[in-house]
């Protein structure tokens, strides 16, 4: 039987390990909103506890949150290849893109997984946060107890019609959903709507603010093992092999960059991502890239490596260019991870990356399929130390300003505080007014059995403590 993956409950982050980031002034801040919410409940409910900005950020945010006193969880559901397959379907159909997908596969692969994990599950939480469509139907499986927050992280603003409406019942029956962007969200929503972007962790490995030796250290095997020249300039572009990411077209630049621009010493174009099992199609995404690549000895791909984390880092350290010219993006975490480096971006003018890069002032934006200018950036980038230096101390205040996780964190804590009722002001990040689903709450007749509810919410907290499962 299926059962939900728990995150490692002794996981814990003082909130005072962020001083160095963001000063005292912004960590009291937080501190006093989460002592409001003490001792409530926060869970999260997601596919994978490792691969992905989602996974990645869950894995810094519960910590943090249980260091301000919020019990939250995490769990994962569990399927197989077939359930990953037919998600990524969704994944990509939500973002427009036509695929072909058959009843067997949303009734079967799909469905059938969510009945299996729901049968041992049962979540008893102030405030449980869905994310993305892989387990959006628990929601019917009535094992899920407290105020619901479907959590979406790409752009549903045109969807394919078949899957969005096949899940909307279900986005529907949420206390509300949660957008990166305003124009992300889809068609036919009846309950508020929030916007919240991602956030980078500067404590995570992959954010340490290495000196360049440092960097160099770390990359000194895998340069060895690769005979890559460390005196030579480096291109990167990190993250995982997807259609969406628009690494071909990163390529294309590349050779029209080699073509009309000859350097001293030739930069490397050196591409960094890994495989993830909520992720299928990579592995076939990676044998066609490095079929455009052919034999440029220039192009090199890093899959899976060991010391990932730390080998990311010291990558983005030393990279004179960071690429990300996704042709659709809900957010782009590694575009922020850039920028906390000091590292310059070139990146394309769709979803969230707008919101980090600021054409001129913390890098340079571009039309994800425009390899001319892509190319023509790069260059202006690799021959200007100073335009590089410039971009990339913006960037890195314009990260800790607005993309850092405590900001994260804070947010989620003032919806905690609202469904809980210790604020009934709405939180100044609601992007819709009254929805159809709070009219229809308050025309209701009140329900004869609301005191025994009422009695049973009180209890809730008896079931949390034997584990939420």
């Amino acid at each position: 039987m299926k059962t939900l993956t728990v995150f490692d409950r002794n996981c814990v982050t003082s909130p005072d390990d962020y001083l160095p980031f963001i000063g005292e002034e912004r960590i009291e801040s937080l501190k006093q909103i989460a002592d409001s919410v003490r001792n409530r409940y926060w869970t999260n409910v997601n596919s994978t506890l490792e691969g992905g900005g989602v996974a990645e950020m869950l894995q810094s945010v519960i910590p943090l949150a249980r260091g301000l006193g919020v019990r939250a969880d995490w769990y994962v559901i569990n399927g197989n290849h077939n359930f990953f397959q037919v998600t990524k379907k969704f994944h990509n159909m939500l973002q427009g893109v036509d695929q072909p997908i058959t009843m067997e596969e949303i009734f079967g692969a799909y469905l059938d997984t969510i009945n299996e994990n729901a049968k041992n599950t049962l979540i008893a939480s102030d405030m449980t946060v869905v994310h993305d469509p892989q387990p959006a139907a628990l929601i019917m499986n009535e094992v899920i107890f407290g105020n619901i927050l479907w959590r979406c992280h790409i752009d549903t603003s045109s969807p394919n019609q078949i899957i969005w409406r096949f899940l909307l019942p279900y986005i529907n029956m949420c206390s509300g959903a949660i957008f990166t962007m305003p124009e992300f969200v889809g068609p036919g929503l009846h309950i508020p709507i929030y916007q919240i972007t991602p956030c980078i962790d500067p404590l995570a490995e992959k954010n340490h603010q290495y000196s360049e030796s440092e960097a160099l250290d770390i990359l000194s095997e895998l340069f060895n093992l690769q005979n890559i020249d460390a005196e030579r300039p480096i291109i990167a572009a990190i993250s995982r092999y997807d259609v969406h990411k628009n690494q071909s077209t990163i390529i294309k630049a590349f050779k029209q960059l080699q073509q009309v621009k000859k350097f001293k010493k030739p930069p490397y174009l050196i591409f960094l991502g890994n495989t993830s099992v909520d992720d299928p199609e990579g592995d076939e995404m990676l044998v066609k890239l490095r079929n455009e690549a052919g034999e440029d000895t220039n192009i090199r791909f890093w899959v899976n490596v060991k010391d990932n984390d730390r080998v990311v880092g010291a990558l983005m350290r030393i990279a004179q260019v960071f690429i990300h010219v996704s042709t659709s993006e809900g957010f782009g975490l590694v575009v922020s991870e850039a920028m906390w480096q000091g590292t310059p971006v070139i990146g394309s003018c769709v979803g969230g990356i707008t919101r980090q890069v600021i054409d001129g002032d913390t890098g340079y934006l571009v039309h994800p399929l425009d390899s001319e200018k892509i190319a023509k950036e790069t260059a202006k980038l690799l021959e200007s130390p100073e335009e590089r230096e410039a971009l990339g101390q913006n960037g890195q205040e314009h990260i800790r300003t607005h993309f850092l996780l405590p900001e994260l964190v804070r947010k989620y804590l003032r919806l905690l505080q609202f469904f809980t009722g210790r604020s009934r002001e709405l939180p100044p990040f609601r992007l819709n007014k009254l929805s159809y689903s709070e009219i229809l709450h308050h025309l209701r007749i009140p329900n004869p059995l609301l005191p025994a509810l009422q009695r049973l919410s009180s209890g809730l907290p008896d079931i949390k403590n034997s584990g939420g499962i």
